[in-house]
């Protein structure tokens, strides 16, 4: 067996929260990043695609059972679920700051919007002072694809947090 570079399970997980997601392809991949990275994924507003496990073993997601997946009707239910006294970071291609350029503590909710859409406006208003984004090169594409997003910062905020600067190889 090849050992596999590993890193230890941060003191309180990422929350990944998807804001009315369409492309299951994308959440699949998501889900395979929380599951990957031991981060809780969180499902908010209408979906543009099934979560039942017909749907899921359709479309071959092995791993689903791996990931801590928690559905939601609203942003605020999400927050209340999981501690109104938790950082809040709200991915927009709006921002001004980078989260290259932000301290994201382990528990923190990095909060991402639909493929087409982005957040909603009203989301967007509430949390004004919470806007992050990923920088891009000027004049080259709007934003990222939302699973590349979220890929880029979820392990961002693991190596600011300090959590895979402890890397090992293990079996």
């Amino acid at each position: 067996m090849t050992a596999r570079l590993r890193f230890a399970q941060p003191s309180e997980p990422f929350h990944i929260v998807l804001v009315h997601p369409e492309i299951p392809q994308n959440t699949g991949n998501i889900a395979r990043l929380a599951a990957a990275t031991g981060s809780v994924l969180h499902l908010v507003g209408k979906l543009g695609f099934r979560t039942d496990e017909k749907a899921v073993r359709r479309a071959g997601l092995d791993y689903w059972h791996l990931v801590d997946v928690r559905q939601h009707r609203t942003l605020e239910d999400c927050c209340e679920s999981v501690g109104l006294s938790r950082s809040i970071f709200l991915f927009t291609t709006r921002a001004q700051r980078s989260c290259f350029d932000t301290s994201i503590a382990a528990g923190s909710l990095l909060v991402f919007g639909s493929e087409s859409k982005g957040l909603p406006d009203e989301i967007l208003a509430h949390y004004s002072q919470s806007w992050i984004g990923i920088p891009t090169v000027q004049g080259t594409v709007r934003s990222l694809n939302l699973s590349n997003a979220v890929s880029a910062a979820l392990y961002e905020a693991l190596r600011g947090s300090g959590a895979i600067c402890a890397s090992r190889l293990a079996p």
